[in-house]
């Protein structure tokens, strides 16, 4: 497959002008990271906007972006597509689902949040998708998952227009949307018999199972999406529906995570590990908490977009750097 050159020349550059984490923020993280669980959405709120201040100061810009593309008709079924300032070959992409307990959230949480994550793929040479979706409880089960396979179909519907690639399009899900994104990947009664066209997933801090037991301080938003059925929590959750033919599949977690999110995440490992006879490439972050997870990328602190990169390259069978 061919190089994108043109993109690699710009990276060192790139890389100089990233901003680092202070260590006032690490020493915040270290303080809040054993107590996380006591004001989750406190916690979310403040690592939002120590992130956000971090990734203002970064006077680069990695991408021409063009916001909210409407791929459906409801308000929520919008996307904002970011694009590498010169490209010359079709462009691999990753499509990125944001979290927010199946009840709430937006793909841009802040100015800076999550547009993050799409900023540093195209700074390495790939397009990237910041998508929305419908809530519950208006829109239930598996509706999130079935307006991913919408973005797919946008996605290889554009793909001449823009420069896609589509053998090589990722997925990647945070929290609540790495749930819609596995079920959405995993999930046959959902993406169909033509398969997700996907070339490969990435789960961030995914809450893969449906749990609404009572270590889940977040048991009722789950119950908002998924109901209370026992077996229908289990029927509806992707580590259900792992198999040897799942597609390629990198996780990883934060050292200090929304309660049982680790645990579901190293479920996730295991099943897929089991069906297809060889571990999935697995992260932990040291020091990182469940919203630093995401937020931190893009910063100078670079382990997990580097894993991830790996990741796309090794899926792909192309060297992006």
């Amino acid at each position: 497959m061919p190089r994108i050159s043109s993109i690699s020349r710009q990276i060192t550059s790139i890389d100089a002008v990233r901003p680092s984490i202070p260590d006032a923020l690490y020493a915040l993280m270290a303080q809040i990271g054993p107590r996380w669980a006591e004001d989750i959405s406190g916690h979310i709120r403040l690592m939002i906007e120590e992130f956000s201040k971090i990734h203002a100061l970064c006077p680069a810009e990695y991408a021409r972006v063009s916001k909210n593309i409407a791929y459906g008709g409801h308000p929520r079924q919008k996307l904002d597509l970011f694009l590498p300032p010169s490209a010359r070959e079709a462009l691999p992409l990753i499509i990125f689902v944001h979290g927010g307990a199946f009840v709430e959230g937006d793909r841009n949480r802040s100015p800076q949040i999550y547009s993050n994550v799409l900023h540093y793929f195209a700074s390495r040479g790939i397009a990237g998708i910041n998508m929305g979706y419908r809530l519950a409880p208006e829109h239930r089960y598996p509706a999130a998952s079935e307006d991913i396979g919408s973005v797919v179909r946008w996605a290889q519907d554009h793909a001449i227009e823009f420069g896609l690639d589509t053998r090589r399009i990722f997925l990647m899900g945070h929290s609540a949307g790495a749930a819609h994104a596995g079920s959405y990947c995993y999930d046959r009664r959902i993406h169909g018999p033509a398969g997700p066209s996907l070339a490969g997933l990435v789960v961030v801090s995914g809450r893969v199972r449906a749990d609404i037991s009572g270590e889940n301080p977040n048991a009722k938003k789950v119950a908002a999406y998924y109901g209370t059925d026992a077996a229908f929590l289990d029927a509806s959750s992707p580590v259900s529906h792992v198999d040897a033919a799942s597609v390629p599949t990198f996780i990883a977690m934060a050292q200090f995570e929304n309660p049982l999110i680790d645990v579901h995440c190293m479920e996730l490992a295991h099943k897929l590990a089991a069906a297809k006879r060889r571990a999935p490439p697995v992260l932990w972050l040291r020091g990182h908490n469940h919203t630093s997870s995401i937020a931190h990328i893009n910063t100078a602190e670079d382990l997990l977009g580097q894993s991830i990169l790996g990741f796309i390259r090794q899926t792909s069978g192309e060297l992006l750097d």
